[in-house]
Parts: C-alpha cells; structure tokens; sequence
C-alpha cells in the first residue's frame, strides 16, 4: 500500500529520490520520509503529510549523499505520526529500513527484542524488523546474513530496502507479497514500488520475485533466494510506457488529465494484439465454469463484463468481488478465472487466485502492470497498455478494461458462433469510431458538467440508478463520486427502488440516472418507470440520455443530453460523463481530488 524507493548511484541522489517518491505518492500519503547515508552516517527526516508538504517541512532535498531511500505511506500499524513515518533506523541507528506491507507476527517479535534491552520509538512492526537486523549482525558481524536471516524470521507481507553505513555503497532489497522493481541505469541503480519510481531515468527493469532478495550497487546487482540465498537469473524489461503520461500537461488535476486521456486509451485497448484476447476468450471457452473477479472499480468492470458474455456468448461469468471469491465460489479442475487488477498486485485477487489455482482451476488476467505479480502468476495475461495512472481514483485505466473484455466478450462470440461475422466486425467498427465520440462529448458537455456539479455539489446523498448494462455503470460511477467527493453516493438496479428505497426518496435526495437509447425499448421503458417513480414521491431526477430522447427529457429536472451513440458503446460515453461530474462536484467542494482522503492506488495488505 506504502511506496518506497531507493537510489545508489556515483551522484548525489537527493533531488532524483524525493521525484522518484513524489512519482508514488498515490500509493499513500500519510506521511513522508528520506535517508542517506553521507560520511559514514545515517540521516534520516521524516513527517506527517505529503511529499512536498514533508520536504517543506524537512527539506528533504538537501540531504546529502549518493545512496538513499524513501517512503511514502499509508498508515496501517501505528497512527499517522512522524514517529510512525519510515524510514525507521535501528536502536544504535546503525541501520536504517523502509517497508511496504505488514508483518504478521511483529508482536511476537517485539517482545522478544524488548527481553533482550533494545526500545522503540514507533508502533510499527518496520521499527521491530530493523532492530532484529542490528540483533542479527551483532551476532554474525555480516550484513547480508543478517538481512536474510531477518527475513526468514518475519512472516506476513513485505517489499524491504535496506542501507548500513557497514556497507556504504550497497542498498539491500527484499520481496514476499508485495511489488518490489529494480530499475538499471548506468552508473546507478534505482529500486522503487512500481516502475513508476524510477521511469523518468531508465526504461530497463528487473522484477524481484516473492522470496527473492538483490544486493545493489551502482554498478551491479545480484538477485539471490531468500531460503538459500543461491543466486537468480533475472530477465531483463524493456519498459515502453510513455513519460509524458505522467505529467499533468496543463491540466489542474492528474483525474481531469487522466479523463481527457480517455480516448487514447480507448485506441490503445483497441491496438492490443487479438492473439492476446484470442487466448483469453479460448481460456473461458473451454472452461466448465468461469468467473470473473476483481475488487473495487475492477469489481464492477468485472459486473459489466458479466453482461457481456451473456449477451454476446450465451454463457453466464459471474462476477464476484475478490475479498469474497474463495467463501462464494465452487471452483475445480477445468474452470476458469479472470481476474482484474489495474496494478497487478492486489492483495486480494493475489489471494483469491492463489485459491483457484490450488483447485486446479486455469487463470488469466487482465492487468496494467508488465511485471507485476499477478501477470506473472496466471496462465493467459493481456497487458491492457494504458500506461501510468496518478490519480488514485481509477478511471482511464478502469475503461480499458471494459473495452478488452468487451472485445473478448466478442472474440468468444464468434468462436462460439453466437455471432456472425459480420455482427463482429459491426460491433468492432463501432468501437472503433468511440474515441471520437468520448473526445467530442467531453468538449462540448464539460461546461455543461460543470454548472451542473455548481447545483447539486451540496447534495449529501445520491442514487445512481440503471437497468441492464447501465445497472454495474451505475455502480462503478457511485463508487467515483464517493471516492472523490466523500458524498454518499449509492448505485442499485433502478427496478430495485420499489422494493424499499422509495423511502429514502425528497427533494433532497438527487437520483443520477443512466438511460438507455429509446432503441432498447425495455431497457428505456424500465428505466423512465423508475424515474417517475421517483419525481411522483418528490425527488430531484438528474440523468444522462439521448439528445432525441424527449421522453426522458419531460421527466428529468436535470438532463445531460448526448449524441445519438450505438447500443453497444453508449454506456461507456456515460460512464465517462459521470466520472466528469464526479470530478468537477469534488472540485467545488475543494476536495483533495488525486489523493482522497484514506486512500491508496496499489491495495497491496489484507
């Protein structure tokens, strides 16, 4: 959940390591800290708050050296304190850690260390690990054994970088169960939570795998096993995301920038090979059973894929949130799970796949990450290629997935013969004619968006409502408007208001409805009936519909009206508007809007 970065190099490191750790902020931010090591000595600063609010405060960039490490985090043991803020150092402050993940049986481990005359300082078990290194090598007088041995020792989750003045020129690293990438420069080496850390230096990565440790120079590394410390080949990445995507290029917010990328997402979705979608559709073909899986957003990508294959495949995926996946499903040998996950490292899905894969069960993803854990641990990957996404709050990246598992929803079709040919290549044409579509809408209606955001951002509670396809839109737009905005904000089938929430309803409580074209005459009708429902019992209707929808128009208070668009993409054009109106309402509110509040982009602890 934390970012940690770390920089050995033949320069001083100090203004690389606070952008490398600024580069990760989204992982949490909490609070903040840095450490060199410069003339023999550990210096470490550190504070609550973020990156820069930290380095205003600290003056982090002034720290000397040419070896150091970084932490940005998210609070999990110990409050947000800066006595809780890493990098912690040992007791004789002759070792100084910086720790993403949680470490099981800290307790256990801490009063151990106690019995034997050593303090603490924090409430973190990253304080008990550094001092169980500096036991350690008191014992052995060898640094890297009693970094492994430490390791050995710990159970739980951790990615670790390690310094010493003992070792002047080395870093230390290790991964179980948390990311962990090395990135090769030349003349120096870079370490970070994700390639983020590291991507405006090199493009060359290597990615530790769990159970595995690397010993850093400038000019070297090794990778060895945690159990028997033998030595590992490594493949070497050539990464291919592009700098700029994570710059905010003029725009106020990295969400606003991250939503007007939208359309170029959309035709980089499109640009993923098919062999890469043929596999993944071959996966679930052949599965007795499958499922889709995923948590958060990606759960509710996950809800609107489930619509897609059973329209376009006649075959029924359920969708299941990842937290729950290993109580709900019935998994066996022959199935199939897909998984979803922007970063790749999602403690939950890990888990969740790490069960089906126990049953005997095939897997595939589709992920953002090259390198990540869950790319690599699964039978099929598609790397959806939408490059970096800053904003904690997911939306480019979120889209991509629908429009993938849209074209395997379609690529299974066909091999099974549900659809045509020809059926394929209509849908495929009209997907193809979408980025111009969503560039367009969001020109012309993001004024509109925003007065509309200036009269209803006070509006404490909201309903986000539709039918069919639109029903998981809904939820997945709710989601956005809580995240950013810290409204309630609660997404249901519009069929189910009349079987409770009708009591809820007042002209203070706005309900957002999404609308299908008139064309999916149930869907529409369904949908209008709900409406009325709802302004018959005194609520505000706000929706998004056709521009020649004049039925819906007479019922709405608020109507966000869009260009005729096929079936098959319009609620995709409406989940983008609604991640519109959800930006602009946090930005009347004045919220923190790329770093909400208890947030963090990367769910790496259980």
């Amino acid at each position: 959940m934390c970012g940690i970065s770390g920089i050995v190099s033949k320069e001083p490191i100090s203004r690389r390591l606070l952008s490398s750790i600024r580069s990760q902020e989204y992982r949490g931010y909490d609070s903040c800290g840095m450490g060199t090591l410069h003339e023999g000595r550990l210096h470490i600063r550190k504070s609550t708050g973020g990156v820069d609010e930290v380095n205003e405060k600290e003056d982090l960039i002034t720290l000397e050296g040419r070896l150091g490490i970084a932490h940005t985090r998210w609070a999990t043991h110990g409050g947000v304190t800066a006595e809780n803020a890493h990098p912690h150092h040992s007791m004789n402050g002759e070792f100084a850690l910086a720790h993403n993940g949680i470490i099981s049986n800290y307790q256990e481990l801490r009063e151990e260390l106690l019995s034997l005359g050593f303090s603490f300082c924090s409430q973190t078990d990253t304080e008990v690990l550094v001092n169980l290194v500096q036991h350690l090598f008191q014992q052995s007088g060898n640094v890297e054994e009693a970094f492994v041995t430490a390791l050995n020792r710990v159970q739980g989750s951790y990615a670790v970088i390690m310094m010493t003045p003992h070792l002047p020129e080395t870093l230390f690293c290790a991964k179980h169960e948390s990311p962990l990438v090395i990135g090769l420069g030349n003349g120096e080496h870079f370490i970070g939570s994700d390639i983020n850390a590291f991507l405006e230096y090199t493009r060359r990565a290597v990615v530790l795998e769990d159970g595995e440790y690397a010993v850093i120079t400038h000019d070297a590394y090794e990778v060895r096993q945690v159990g028997n410390r033998q030595w590992v080949d490594k493949a070497v990445l050539s990464i291919d995301w592009d700098t700029e995507t994570t710059k905010k290029g003029g725009f106020a917010h990295y969400m606003l920038k991250e939503i007007f990328d939208e359309p170029q997402t959309i035709r980089q979705a499109l640009k993923v090979p098919r062999g890469s979608v043929e596999g993944l559709a071959r996966l679930l073909e052949q599965a007795g059973q499958g499922y889709l899986m995923g948590v958060g957003t990606t759960f509710y990508v996950a809800q609107i894929a489930q619509y897609l294959f059973s329209n376009f495949c006649g075959r029924y995926f359920p969708a299941i949130s990842s937290d729950e996946f290993s109580d709900v499903s019935s998994i066996g040998s022959g199935d199939a799970v897909i998984a979803i996950s922007q970063s790749g490292e999602t403690y939950d899905t890990k888990t969740a796949l790490q069960h089906a894969q126990r049953q005997g069960a095939k897997t595939g993803a589709v992920v953002n990450v090259m390198g990540s854990s869950i790319s690599m641990m699964v039978d099929h990957v598609i790397m959806q290629g939408s490059g970096p996404e800053i904003c904690v709050v997911s939306t480019k990246a979120a889209l991509a997935q629908v429009i993938l598992l849209m074209r395997t929803a379609l690529e299974l079709g066909r091999q099974t013969r549900k659809l045509s040919a020809e059926q394929e290549r209509t849908h495929l044409a009209e997907l193809e004619a979408l980025p111009e579509v969503v560039e367009s809408a969001l020109n012309e209606k993001s004024g509109f968006l925003r007065n509309l955001a200036r009269a209803t951002h006070q509006v404490e509670h909201w309903l986000f409502l539709g039918c069919g396809l639109y029903y998981p839109v809904a939820m997945e737009s709710a989601l956005k408007m809580k995240e950013v905005t810290y409204q309630h904000a609660e997404g249901m089938p519009a069929g189910f208001l009349k079987h409770g929430t009708l009591s809820l309803i007042e002209p203070s409580v706005h309900s957002l409805f999404f609308i299908p074209p008139p064309e999916q005459k149930s869907l529409h009708t369904r949908t209008l009936i709900a409406m009325e429902e709802i302004r018959t019992r005194g609520g505000t209707v706000v929706g998004f519909c056709a521009q020649d929808d004049e039925r819906a128009q007479g019922i709405l208070h608020h109507a966000v009206t869009l260009p005729s668009t096929p079936t098959l993409t319009a609620p995709l054009l409406q989940m983008v508007l609604a991640q519109l109106l959800s930006y602009y309402t946090a930005l009347e509110l004045k919220r923190e809007i790329d770093k909400p509040r208890n947030l963090a982009k990367s769910v790496t602890v259980g």
